[in-house]
């Protein structure tokens, strides 16, 4: 089989020669191992069909664990590949939740039969972020207290003091001792009028606890009385379908507001337990989160997501977040900084990259965090409009993604430039 070096400058001779020589020049270029059955994504340079699958190759053991990153300059191809990988992997019987905050995944929805769920304020939609569900009690309520301090330090800025923290606790447990179902107004209300129960169970006054998760309490009301206003302080919509395969959170009501990591947290923890729920029901589910940067520019709010993160192999999830630059990772924070690390720490529990093309002053921190050899460092700036590096593993492919007829109409974002 004869291979052209596709990629060649302008000017420059493009090179015709076999694959078996090819191999020798680029030798990530070419995988000689055998195939794993996955869904088609496109063709290798090499000609061949590239396919994928998180879950098949994880449980083979050439994937560590089931997450992805993916990468790209807005027009190179990158949310069409995430839309394809969606629809294609739904027909394979997985699940699919979105956390879109531009609203861009509609079409998508449209063309599987779902309405995407529209997220305003004062709109008809409530989501409860705390309807998060575990294997036993113990773990609803780590995981509940978890998104509760997220929010909260998020919020103020800072990291909870040891008796804020307390407090909060406490709240949470009289509020779930009280009703089958808590949200967060209830837990607000509990930290602002303790139960004497409460009190004594740390030696103190119902007057000192309430001064201690004074703050907290007056903070995550603030949060629900404004910011988060109409969006998640109350029950889940009884009118929500929570069996649906695909599930498309729209957040672009909210996209300008400096709140949209907070808003993101509340609506990918909303999900988490429909992603359980998927899980006993024996399905495995993808869940996207575009747009990641917002998620991460927080360190509170990055803390919980890496968290999520490392649950992906017990629930059954690939995670896949989205975001342009490989530098937003290591833009979120001052070198060195624990939001910094925080990042990277989503990138190593990532162990499939796909990067679409950098602009040039992006190459090195690519190479940097991606752990680029100097040939694939040097396509990225070259790479055309929906061909990208794919990472899987130790394994590395230059792929170009293949849209179908059908789906055109799922990943068309630049009709308004036709």
């Amino acid at each position: 089989m004869k291979w052209r070096d596709s990629m060649a400058p302008a000017g420059v001779c493009a090179h015709e020669t076999t694959t078996r020589h090819a191999g020798a020049i680029y030798p990530f270029l070419f995988e000689t191992g055998r195939r794993i059955p996955g869904v088609v994504v496109g063709v290798e340079l090499s000609g061949g069909t590239f396919s994928f699958d998180p879950f098949t190759l994880y449980a083979s053991g050439v994937l560590s664990n089931p997450n992805m990153v993916v990468f790209g300059q807005i027009g190179r191809g990158k949310s069409s590949f995430v839309k394809t990988m969606i629809y294609r992997q739904l027909t394979f019987g997985r699940g699919a939740y979105v956390i879109d905050p531009k609203g861009e995944y509609s079409a998508l929805g449209h063309a599987c039969g779902v309405t995407p769920l529209a997220l305003r304020p004062g709109g008809p939609l409530r989501l409860n972020p705390l309807d998060l569900v575990g294997d036993d009690i113990h773990e609803g309520a780590v995981r509940r207290l978890q998104l509760l301090e997220s929010l909260v330090s998020s919020s103020l800025g800072r990291d909870l003091f040891s008796r804020e923290r307390s407090a909060l606790e406490l709240a949470l447990h009289d509020v779930q001792q009280s009703t089958n179902t808590a949200t967060l107004p209830l837990v607000s209300n509990a930290l602002l009028q303790p139960s004497a129960e409460s009190a004594r169970s740390i030696y103190s006054s119902q007057e000192q606890l309430c001064d201690d998760g004074r703050e907290v309490g007056l903070e995550l009301r603030r949060l629900v009385t404004g910011d988060l206003k109409g969006l998640f302080d109350a029950e889940t919509s009884s009118s929500l379908d929570l069996d649906q395969r695909l599930v498309i959170l729209d957040l672009s009501a909210l996209y300008g507001s400096e709140a949209l990591g907070l808003f993101m947290v509340c609506a990918t923890a909303w999900v988490q337990q429909l992603l359980q729920r998927q899980r006993n029901a024996g399905r495995q589910s993808l869940l996207v989160v575009d747009e990641a940067w917002a998620i991460l520019n927080d360190v509170a709010v990055a803390r919980w997501l890496q968290s999520s993160w490392k649950l992906a192999r017990a629930w059954g999830v690939s995670n896949i977040a989205v975001l342009h630059r490989v530098s937003d990772l290591k833009g979120v924070g001052s070198d060195g900084s624990e939001q910094q690390g925080l990042a990277q720490g989503l990138l190593l529990d990532s162990e499939t990259r796909v990067i679409y093309a950098q602009p040039t002053g992006e190459v090195d921190a690519a190479r940097d965090l991606l752990h680029l050899n100097e040939t694939e460092r040097s396509l990225l700036v070259k790479l055309p409009r929906g061909v990208a590096l794919w990472k899987v593993g130790n394994n590395s492919s230059i792929v170009r993604h293949l849209v179908g007829q059908r789906e055109r109409q799922i990943v068309d974002t630049d009709g308004a430039m036709g």
